[in-house]
């Protein structure tokens, strides 16, 4: 696990890198399509989304039942059906794309401008640590060219 600090911005910035979010995106795609067929079944998903394990209880302390076998497949199916947006039966490359997209500026939308901390996976290709590593590197790079011009600028006086 790692920790980072970001924001909306943050996570808008690294959407708006179209390279940047395709690699990462790509990436992401070609770890999950296990048969290597170029498309995410039903099954290829879900297995993603069952290791978020988002279902896995209540939460911290929580007497919350877990939730129904049922109940289980039936979200499973409707998250799959947001994203085969051309209801083929699989997922291509573009509907993931598009699809990550749209969650990603919506974790955006929700972090809003206040900095947070926020606990990632650092061996799982965590979009959220992707993007705080693409913010830093961009800041770098500014920082060095601003270093780079104030040595042009010291040596031409």
């Amino acid at each position: 696990m790692s920790v980072v600090i970001l924001d909306g911005s943050t996570v808008r910035s690294f959407v708006a890198d179209e390279a940047a979010f395709a690699r990462s995106v790509d990436a992401r795609f070609a770890a999950l399509d296990a048969n290597g067929d170029g498309v995410l079944s039903r099954a290829e998903l879900r297995r993603a989304l069952e290791s978020f394990r988002l279902l896995d209880g209540g939460g911290f302390g929580s007497a919350e039942p877990l939730p129904l076998p049922a109940e289980v497949a039936t979200l499973y199916d409707a998250v799959f059906e947001q994203f085969d947006a051309d209801h083929s039966g699989a997922v291509d490359h573009a509907e993931f794309r598009d699809e990550m997209r749209r969650i990603m500026l919506a974790v955006a939308d929700g972090l809003g401008s206040q900095p947070l901390q926020v606990a990632v996976d650092d061996e799982g290709g965590s979009f959220l640590l992707e993007a705080a590593e693409h913010e830093a590197a961009m800041i770098a790079a500014k920082v060095q060219e601003e270093s780079r011009k104030a040595a042009e600028e010291a040596d031409g006086k």
